[in-house]
């Protein structure tokens, strides 16, 4: 560990699963991480783990007013945000007709508006800086759609385009932005932070219902290691010219080269009819 803090992050979500390991490993280095949950007691076992850089504050992501004082909280106690990261989030299963209007909304409050009201938060000051970098915890579920998963996947697609403009109004300014896109880690994500849909149509017990099948199978089973994940972080976000997509996981990058080339596919055949539109000048 080094003699002095080299980065200070923000985290949200630091109660378990990868915001948890990031913010483990980011202290390990000797950082200072301030770190967010929804509950007292895991606010305690966070700041147990170095009490002179780990900062924990109660925070919902969805309460503007508090993150708006969390932010100013955070930047009183250390100097500066290096790194925000937007973890806080959790997956809604179930038929995308199946979900209800308030279940939609609660998962886009929490997963995209959360996040964008944490980085407008701490933008100010990464500005006046002209230095940060922004990580968005997103899925590789943002770029290649899963059924069953649809409110998930939407609310994960919304973070990706989000942070790709982001990145794009930022960069001029010094500051730096990373969609980071997992696929299964080893988490309590198909636990406690599963939501299912409370109503089930059951014309959907198809394919719908593939996905909370297969993430109840592979529960305690996942081939991705959050740790390792999390030291993989630590580096990517050590270099230069960090990328605008991080893929974690070998199961992240099939789904996404699959998505990806079937895409590319699609967009060549069709390429005729998408070109033979013009008018036709005299």
């Amino acid at each position: 560990m080094s003699d002095s803090p080299k980065r200070c992050w923000f985290v949200t979500g630091i109660s378990s699963g990868l915001g948890r390991a990031l913010a483990e490993a980011a202290l390990a280095q000797g950082d200072i991480v301030v770190g967010t949950a929804r509950k007292a007691e895991d606010i305690e076992r966070f700041e147990a783990l170095a009490a002179d850089r780990a900062f924990g504050h109660i925070l919902d992501v969805t309460d503007d007013a508090a993150i708006t004082q969390v932010v100013s909280d955070a930047l009183s106690q250390t100097g500066g945000i290096d790194v925000l990261v937007n973890n806080a989030g959790y997956g809604l299963v179930g038929a995308i007709e199946e979900a209800s209007l308030d279940e939609i909304r609660q998962q886009f409050a929490v997963n995209v508006f959360g996040a964008i009201a944490v980085t407008q938060a701490v933008l100010p000051s990464m500005r006046k800086r002209r230095a940060g970098h922004i990580l968005n915890i997103s899925s590789v579920s943002g770029l290649a759609p899963w059924a069953g998963t649809g409110v998930y996947g939407a609310s994960k697609y919304a973070l990706e385009g989000f942070g790709q403009n982001l990145a794009k109004e930022v960069a001029e300014l010094g500051i730096k932005v990373t969609n980071v896109e997992p696929g299964a880690l080893r988490t309590d994500f198909a636990g406690r932070s599963l939501v299912t849909a409370a109503r089930q149509i059951e014309d959907y017990d198809g394919a719908a219902r593939d996905a909370l099948r297969t993430l109840e199978d592979a529960t305690s089973r996942e081939n991705g290691d959050p740790a390792k994940a999390a030291q993989a972080i630590l580096k990517m976000v050590e270099s230069e010219n960090p990328p605008m997509h991080f893929l974690l996981g070998s199961d992240a990058l099939y789904y996404a080269g699959d998505k990806l080339g079937s895409m590319q596919a699609e967009i060549a055949k069709w390429a005729p009819y998408t070109t033979g539109i013009a008018f036709d000048e005299d």
